[in-house]
């Protein structure tokens, strides 16, 4: 299955996608926000099949973070997640950059849809 890198400083929320992601059998990391989540990603040289990020986190935002990890490891896939619609807008402009951006709250099944619509676009 596939390795996923959460980055989300809601730690029930985190908590919960791990679990969730982890139970479909693909290998999940977290962090609890953008920096940390950098840090992940150079320890493992980037070697993720997706980055699934909050926008609205501390110390350093998905944003920065989805802006880095295209920097450093173009290839990787990214998600955003929020649940402020002014975020959304934020986002706008980072269509050629990120594959989507995930309206909280979701259900499980919404969350797992869109990352398994991506693993599956960039499994081909």
């Amino acid at each position: 299955m596939a390795r996923l890198l959460v980055a989300e400083d809601d730690e029930a929320v985190r908590a919960f996608l791990e679990k969730a992601f982890e139970l479909d059998g693909h290998e999940v990391r977290t962090a609890e926000d953008g920096a940390m989540a950098l840090e992940v990603l150079a320890e493992e040289s980037g070697a993720f099949d997706l980055l699934l990020t909050d926008i609205q986190m501390p110390v350093m935002d998905g944003i920065a973070l989805a802006l880095s990890t295209v920097r450093d490891y173009p290839g990787l896939p990214i998600l955003l997640m929020t649940g402020y619609a002014n975020q959304r807008e934020r986002a706008h402009g980072l269509e050629s950059l990120v594959e989507d951006v995930i309206m909280k709250p979701f259900s499980l099944a919404d969350i797992r849809n869109a990352v398994g619509g991506v693993l599956e676009k960039h499994a081909a």
